[in-house]
């Protein structure tokens, strides 16, 4: 009888779970209700689950509004009617037109108005809503119109706390605070379930109505099949087409990767081929290959990954490079009989051409039929402080201190206990509907058959549901990623051609992978600008390991992870690799099917491998612990079940309780925060390419990382590396820079896009315009040429833009302001052609040689004349230099250091960091700061530091332990000589890249202590 609920997917406006809106049905013994969450049905799956479970009927629809103003329900009486409204909506969503204030026609739809908004005449599937609250109208009016009225009882809130959130909620819409709200921008108070019995007693002297709900009710039946797939069945036309095509470019592809007569590789591919045709899946390779190779055929550069890089028809096909035979990658992981959805590919692009990859699919497979997943972007820690704040009427100040702040630390008067109230109620609820960064979902039928689309200003469009929904239903999304990583080296390769005039193919694999120069440079750590190996935490991690090969990289790869680190696997793992022959085995099992890792669980299919060689599990629960250990497992009861069967089968095969707990231990931390073999694999590929690159043409590569806006680290690092290796740095000039960094053999010329301010416009233009007519003569010259005003010109001034003329900067400033003052734009190819510049004399000013350097920080965030070091006041560069720690363990050290970057970890004690510096001859060093320390010596922004601390030399990587740090001033800006209160204000610009890690503190060593002797019963 309830025609009318909302869920929280009623973004901003409902208050109620969709699972806890069903139970409160059951407590109040409905039998039939509908979800109507307003303009979508994202919850309408898990609302048909969760109804079907609990022996109520479930309907669906939408209630439609237009802004904020209700027009109808609609409720679907079959599939059919879902899609009605579905495209209906669309179309409104697509062209930005207003919903009309009638129902359209819709033949398996039945429409509800209310008392206020319905029309003068109603068509067979129309019907009107009478409130309990509005049964009094009735006896004062004509009651010609009872034969069309149905009970309404919108359910929007539980509770008078939900009331008051349902109120905060819809004021987050309006962004007015609550004192503003109308009752018209929100429900009634009354908008509640009432137990079934209750609300049929409000309608006992009309039991017509009571006798049309149930009509409506009985011709609406919402079923829906969820086990069969939902995506494009077929590339060709037919199943058994699609498996020939299959097997004719595999077998193509086979001849190309491993030669006519290569037994293994045939062997696996006819096991694979033969898999794929029962699970149905060739379309979904056949479609990744179509995609690929046009992609291909623009000359784009991909990578493949995901757990699709197990198959060798994958590898057969181009869509990765993993060749699965090399590294044994275990087969079932990526396929098996138990398996009911797709595997994994996710394909990488440069993130300046996924667009066009997009485009393609989009107009290959059809509008109708491809649509961008969805996401619910959730209400979040400091979000919520900051919306919730703001309707209770909170100033910026106490907002920005609510939000950054934990709640422990907030003022304690009552508005803010409010906020915290209502702000923790909303924590985990969705609050707007985004895009997928990468989920493509392409469907057999049209998309709106499920579900209706939203077209944001990318153009793309968007389906109103998320991966877990779209999963649930059918439909498995293509991740068509962008990285940056692809960007560096593809442009890097085109730098080279242009700068060297080498053509390096560097999509052969075998030219970069296990180079042994790559190799030196691995073990030392030497990886900036490098794909994934970049970060301090895992330049550490390839130290410790002394990381010389292929395969030490790949599982490099995987335990750098958090699910990995956190189990304690990673040192484990460090330990063992390092000490050989110092462990033992703790069960033959490890040794048989983990020996490559020194019997440690280093990727999701280890994880399977124990659970069914060790625990005995059969297939199926190995593939619901695949589901959780890639994060797509949602369902904790499952999980629960195959803890539970898991100890069941160790205790029949009579292993001791201690190692199977162990196990399990190590089996549960990694869920969610592992990778598959071929995925680590992937990453290690594309790694070795970036660092070959780096290796042999460093300077191209850093002048394409700095382009393609770098990676871990601030541009400043990327170019100081390029200076490491020989690379003459320059200031933007008009006359050799464009919008991009640009390489003349050993000298890089900034971009004007590292200039703070400047137009992009203009930027654009004066490479333009270059190219057209040539290299600017002069100042005059170039304001005759280019559109821009006295800001801009400035810039670039300030910046050393016009060095090539020989003035100094004060010239070029005063004779920018005389020829800029009265001009006007209709004055430009006229005026300045026909009249020379007027000719003065300036007195000669005194300039510093540090001035250029403080306006290099102003303009483009760090000093590129000189070094840091350089502008301190003190001479002295510290007792130790980085490339000496190693002869220090244990011992105490003076440092001077100039701040790359700093991570902040929790740890029981509290938080802590680890630094990231470079000395005064340019290298690297890493440290570690403890709570203790920072409470007396914290971090101060960007600059130059002293450093104590004693020197730690863990597997080969130093780290010093600091003790003390203090930050070291630069010099007055001489720009300011007179005003003291500028002098040094420009150091405080100087940056730091922080990361912060939200996460409970790892346990400690000491915690876990992972056992390395054989363990027996």
């Amino acid at each position: 009888m309830y025609l009318n609920c909302h869920s929280f997917h009623s973004l901003r406006y409902g208050t109620i779970p969709v699972g806890e809106l069903v139970q409160q049905a059951v407590c109040c013994g409905v039998k039939v209700m509908a979800l109507t969450d307003i303009n979508t049905v994202t919850g309408i799956y898990e609302f048909l689950k969760e109804c079907t479970a609990a022996g109520i009927k479930p309907l669906a629809g939408i209630e439609f509004r237009c802004g904020n103003e209700f027009r109808y329900i609609g409720l679907a009486k079959n599939t059919s009617g879902i899609a009605q409204m579905n495209r209906f909506l669309t179309r409104h969503n697509f062209d930005g037109s207003p919903l009309p204030l009638t129902a359209p026609d819709l033949s398996d739809v039945l429409f509800i108005y209310t008392m206020e908004n319905a029309p003068a005449s109603l068509k067979e599937n129309e019907f009107i809503g009478i409130r309990p609250e509005e049964l009094s109208k009735l006896v004062l009016n004509k009651q010609s119109r009872i034969s069309k009225m149905v009970i309404l009882q919108p359910v929007t809130i539980r509770t008078r706390t939900e009331y008051n959130l349902h109120r905060i909620l819809c004021a987050v819409e309006r962004n007015i605070i609550l004192s503003k709200l109308t009752p018209q921008d929100h429900c009634r108070e009354n908008e509640a379930m009432i137990p079934l019995k209750s609300l049929l007693e409000k309608y006992s002297d009309y039991p017509q109505i009571i006798s049309n709900t149930q009509t409506v009710t009985s011709q609406c039946h919402f079923e829906f099949d969820f086990k069969t797939p939902k995506n494009k069945k077929y590339y060709t036309h037919s199943r058994q087409t699609d498996i020939e095509l299959l097997s004719i470019l595999a077998q193509q592809g086979l001849e190309w990767r491993y030669g006519k007569d290569h037994i293994e590789a045939k062997t696996r591919m006819i096991k694979e081929l033969k898999i794929i045709d029962q699970l149905e899946f060739s379309g979904y390779f056949l479609i990744t290959w179509d995609i690929i190779r046009y992609s291909t055929s623009r000359g784009f550069m991909h990578i493949g990954r995901g757990s699709g890089a197990n198959s060798i028809i994958a590898y057969c096909l181009g869509i990765t490079d993993i060749c699965p035979l090399e590294l044994d990658l275990y087969f079932e992981r990526f396929l098996n009989l138990n398996r009911k959805s797709p595997p994994d590919f996710d394909i990488d692009w440069s993130w300046k051409e996924r667009d066009v990859i997009l485009e393609y699919i989009f107009s290959r497979y059809g509008a109708d039929h491809v649509a961008f997943c969805g996401t619910n972007v959730e209400f979040k820690y400091r979000s919520i402080f900051r919306e919730v704040g703001k309707v209770f009427g909170l100033p910026k100040e106490e907002l920005d201190t609510l939000a950054k702040n934990p709640m422990e630390l907030h003022p304690t008067n009552k508005v803010v206990r409010q906020v915290q109230q209502y702000g923790m109620l909303l924590e985990k609820y969705p609050n707007q509907r985004s895009m997928h960064s990468c989920g493509i979902l392409i469907s057999e039928e049209p998309i709106t058959h499920y579900t209706p689309l939203e077209m944001p200003p990318k153009g793309f469009p968007i389906a109103l549901f998320d991966m877990h929904t779209a999963e649930d239903i059918g439909l498995e999304k293509f991740d068509i990623l962008s990285q940056r990583g692809i960007g560096h080296i593809d442009q890097s390769v085109k730098i080279i051609e242009k700068n060297r005039g080498i053509t390096v193919n560097i999509r052969d694999t075998s030219l970069s992978k296990n180079e042994a120069s790559c190799n030196e440079f691995l073990s030392r750590g030497k990886t900036i600008g490098c794909f994934y190996i970049e970060s301090p935490a895992m330049r550490g991690l390839l130290r410790r390991l002394h990381c010389s090969d292929y395969k030490t990289l790949v599982a490099a790869s995987s335990i750098i992870r958090p699910g990995v680190a956190q189990s304690g696997m990673m040192k484990e793992y460090i330990y063992r690799h390092n000490h050989p022959d110092k462990f033992e085995y703790f069960h033959p099992v490890f040794k048989e099917q983990l020996g490559e890792t020194y019997g440690i669980m280093v990727y999701q299919e280890d994880v399977i491998k124990i659970a069914l060689h060790y625990g005995g599990l059969p297939a199926a629960d190995g593939d619901i612990l695949r589901r959780a250990m890639s994060g797509k497992g949602r369902s904790k009861a499952a999980l629960q079940r195959v803890k539970d069967h898991f100890f069941e089968c160790c205790a029949r095969q009579g292993h001791p309780v201690p190692l199977s707990e162990e196990i399990y231990r190590q089996i549960e931390s990694f869920a969610g925060y592992s990778f598959c073999k071929a995925h680590s694999a992937s990453y290690a590929v594309e790694s070795y390419q970036s660092l070959y690159l780096k290796v042999h043409y460093p300077i191209e590569f850093m002048t394409a990382v700095i382009n393609n806006q770098g990676g871990f680290y601030r541009t400043e690092v990327y170019v100081h590396e390029a200076r490491m290796s020989g690379a003459s740095i320059h200031n933007p000039c008009v006359n050799k820079s464009t919008y991009e960094t640009t390489l003349y053999g050993r000298d890089i010329y900034l971009g004007f896009m590292q200039l703070q301010g400047f137009e992009y416009k203009t930027a654009l233009l004066i490479q333009e315009e270059r190219t057209v007519n040539g290299d600017y003569k002069s100042l005059e010259n170039f304001i005759n040429r280019i559109p821009i005003g006295i800001e801009n010109i400035q810039i670039l001034i300030f910046i050393g833009a016009f060095r090539f003329t020989g003035k100094s900067k004060n010239e070029l400033l005063i004779t920018a302001r005389l020829l800029l003052v009265n001009f006007k734009p209709g004055d430009r190819n006229l005026k300045l052609i026909q009249e020379p510049a007027r000719e003065f004399k300036l007195p000669a000013l005194e300039r510093s040689l540090f001035e250029d350097a403080f306006d290099e920080i102003e303009f483009i965030g760090f000093p590129v004349s000189c070094s840091p070091f350089d502008l301190l006041q003190t001479r002295f560069r510290g007792d130790v230099m980085a490339k000496d720690l190693l002869l220090h363990h244990k011992k105490q050290v003076r440092m001077l250091a100039y701040l790359i970057s700093r991570k902040h970890v929790p740890t029981k004690m509290g938080a802590m960091y680890f630094g990231t510096w470079i000395d005064a001859e340019g290298e690297l060093f890493d440290t570690a700061h403890f709570t203790g320390s920072l409470k007396e010596y914290p971090f101060q922004g960007g600059g130059c530091y002293l450093l104590l601390g004693s020197v730690e030399v863990d597997y080969h990587f130093p780290t010093i332990t600091v003790i003390k740090m203090a930050k070291m001033p630069f010099i007055a800006d001489p720009r300011y000589a007179h005003e003291n209160d500028w002098k040094y204000k420009m150091q405080q610009k100087l940056k730091e890249d922080v990361s912060m890690t939200h996460r409970a503190p790892y346990p400690q060593e000491h915690e876990i202590n992972i056992p390395r002797h054989k363990m027996n019963s």
